[in-house]
């Protein structure tokens, strides 16, 4: 397989002749270390160098046994890895296991008081609920009694949420794990169409959802959206049987979308019914499914990626253990949304697994102001943090000297979901983190279930615009176009694969196999018949480069490369040579099609407060591009926009900004948080 070549290699070969569409130029420096600091590596649960001789290929499978001993199991597993399959992996094999115990049970004797999860309203006014791990153990219990009593939901279900970040999402979740019941969370910013086709392709027996929720000031109307699944559901010949709906306010109904008589149930209403019911949880399979977490569908079919409950579990919880360095007493603060994968990871499932407190924020982070972070930071005394790169470049856009003005103290950052800039990661380390925390900047996707690649906070220096190594455990491996593995440490580009399966991965796309082995095994797969692991290496489908020192770059995903005169650009470098002028907050590249090179780059920038466009604040950015790359760098032209079109997540719609620089129609932007600047940025573009 390695020697085929795709439609997409193809093309790019009569583009570029002899260059390997692997080969992404590459001409970032690489930055200086920066040390941990001594009072972090002196509470670090992590502090063994030798961690990594225990995880050596040799060592695989067995040496996850130490993952899953964090765990609780009904049964033991009597196969660590089962590879008979290939490239369907099952782990812990023969061992019986529930999520939910885990995550709450397991804690009460010793932390029943401790807050498990701190939900702070978007309304600054509104209290702060401490949903301690008794009340969690109860709340629960009563809501898989209503699953299964009045719904009729049985271990092997399907279920379909559609919520916002509150407390009862949590409690939703960790309800179905109770029973066995497969989750399916859809970001709540998605559209009612969207949760249909999750619905329908899951075969979901419910839609779980609430009536509504606060977004930037407002109390959106969320129950219209569920409306609209059900109708569109009902169009595809899969309806759910329900439509479940919490009450953002118990008692009070806050939607105009008027209740359907046999298909709408209140869940407040009815949940009255099982006050002080106890389900015991559900014996598990290790293999058995947990949860669906769909791709956005953007390209293609919503692919809904199917991960296990013990792989995953034992995976989430050592990472956050070890990476993270979660421990009980830590007061940890993932701001990201559970409608992805970084939710269900390290805002759920493995902080809970730690007894650790999980903070959950309903709203934006910049409402009513930009230090509304710092503030509830300071407040509940987090000390670690967890974000995306977009948000800290919209934190540093917004608001740059907030941090320094709230008095909280981060001993841990982590960065996720794409590469973040070194300047940006700079400003993080400093403004943010005040100087006294650790940043690990990890890689990982929604298919690989937790990282990847990361630094372990306080063994490794950190190194800014680098994820750092696989992690214990994981083996990456740089292969061209054509299969060849390129040199440890070359520092060249290329693909990026693991050799090695491990537990986190997901088992299959949902009722799409073959998709699953296409898109993630095929191309680099040595023998389609082989049943050994060693010939069937994980591809990611992004660009990077790993560096002398074993540290690898993230240069993003394969497909965000700019072709200029046969130059393979990232557009990630780019972006970050803009983000060194010091009045860029954000930058976006999208190519342009011209008649001589090709492709060129067109930047888009939008600045900081209190700055205003100019002709040289264009000429500025486009020269320090030049000077940081190249003169094959240099962007065909530099517009400053009041703010990036945006998803309700914060990242900035490339396509959106690519479709305009093209004169084509940029589709639908009815569900962009901000709509109304891509007519403005039309505007600019003549």
């Amino acid at each position: 397989m390695s020697q085929s070549k795709s439609p997409r290699r193809g093309a790019a070969a009569q583009q570029m002749g002899t260059v390997s569409e692997a080969q992404i130029a590459v001409h970032w420096p690489e930055e200086d270390y920066v040390l941990p600091p001594a009072s972090f590596v002196a509470q670090a649960n992590l502090t063994d160098e030798n961690i990594f001789s225990r995880f050596t290929l040799d060592k695989f499978p067995e040496c996850f046994k130490e993952f899953a001993d964090l765990l609780d199991w009904y049964e033991p597993w009597t196969t660590t890895f089962d590879a008979s399959h290939p490239p369907f992996w099952r782990w812990f094999v023969g061992g019986r296991i529930n999520a939910c115990y885990n995550c709450v049970d397991r804690h009460l004797p010793a932390h029943k008081n401790k807050t498990a999860l701190h939900f702070v309203p978007e309304p600054e006014q509104d209290v702060v609920q401490h949903v301690t791990y008794q009340e969690l153990f109860v709340r629960v219990n009563e809501f898989a009694a209503l699953l299964h009593d009045y719904c009729g939901l049985k271990a092997g279900d399907c279920v379909t949420l559609h919520m916002p970040m509150v407390a009862e999402l949590p409690i939703t979740m960790l309800a179905c794990a109770r029973l066995g019941v497969i989750h399916s969370q859809v970001f709540s910013g998605f559209s009612g169409k969207a949760c249909a086709d999750r619905i329908v392709d899951s075969e979901s027996r419910l839609l779980i959802t609430m009536d509504g929720y606060w977004r930037s000031g407002s109390l959106l109307d969320h129950k219209e959206k569920a409306d609209i699944a059900f109708g569109a559901a009902f169009n595809e010949g899969h309806p759910p049987e329900k439509v479940l709906i919490w009450q953002r306010y118990p008692g009070k109904y806050s939607s105009a979308a008027k209740l359907v008589e046999g298909r709408d149930v209140i869940i407040n209403d009815v949940l009255k019914t099982f006050r002080s019911r106890r389900i015991e949880p559900a014996v598990l399979p290790a293999e058995a499914p947990l949860f669906l977490m769909y791709s956005s569908g953007t390209t293609g079919l919503p692919k809904g990626c199917q991960h296990a409950i013990g792989g995953y579990l034992a995976y989430v919880t050592w990472t956050s253990k070890y990476i993270q360095d979660i421990h009980p007493e830590d007061v940890y603060w993932c701001m990201a949304d559970i409608g992805w994968i970084t939710g269900h990871s390290y805002i759920v499932y493995g902080p809970l697994a730690l007894a650790a407190s999980s903070v959950i924020y309903e709203g934006v982070p910049g409402y009513p102001d930009a230090g509304r972070p710092w503030r509830i930071a300071e407040t509940l005394d987090v000390n670690i943090f967890h974000t995306s790169p977009t948000a800290i470049r919209a934190l540093r856009r917004s608001g740059p000297e907030e941090p320094a003005k709230y008095h909280y103290h981060f001993k841990h950052m982590t960065t996720v979901g794409e590469p973040i800039e070194p300047e940006v990661w700079k400003w993080y380390h400093q403004a943010v983190g005040k100087g006294e925390a650790v940043i690990v900047d990890t890689w990982w996707q929604t298919e690989t279930g937790g990282f990847l690649c990361s630094t372990v906070p306080a063994i490794h220096k950190m190194k800014p615009g680098s994820a750092g190594p696989g992690i214990p455990g994981i083996h990456p491996v740089i292969y061209d176009d054509d299969g060849n593995e390129l040199a440890r440490g070359s520092g060249k580009a290329g693909n990026i694969c693991i050799r090695n399966p491990w537990p986190g991965a997901f088992q299959t796309i949902w009722k799409a196999p073959d998709r699953y082995v296409s898109t993630y095994y095929s191309r680099y797969c040595k023998d389609p018949n082989s049943k050994d692991w060693r010939d069937w290496p994980y591809m990611a489908g992004d660009g990077a480069l790993e560096a002398a020192d074993g540290y690898y770059r993230i240069l993003g995903r394969i497909d965000d490369v700019i072709n200029v005169a046969g130059h393979r650009l990232g557009t990630k470098e780019i972006e970050s040579a803009a983000l060194l002028m010091p009045d860029v907050a954000e930058a976006a590249v999208v190519p342009v099609a011209d008649e001589i090179k090709g492709k060129v780059p067109e930047l888009y920038v939008s600045l900081k407060p209190g700055r205003k466009p100019s002709p040289e604040i264009e000429k500025q950015v486009s020269d320090v591009v030049v000077s940081r790359i190249g003169a094959i760098a240099r962007p065909h032209r530099v517009i400053i926009v009041p703010d990036m079109p945006k998803t309700r997540s914060g990242k900035i719609m490339r396509r959106v900004l690519s479709a305009i620089s093209n004169h084509r129609d940029p589709g639908d932007v009815s569900t962009l948080a901000n709509p109304e600047v891509v007519d403005t940025i039309k505007g600019l573009v003549t």
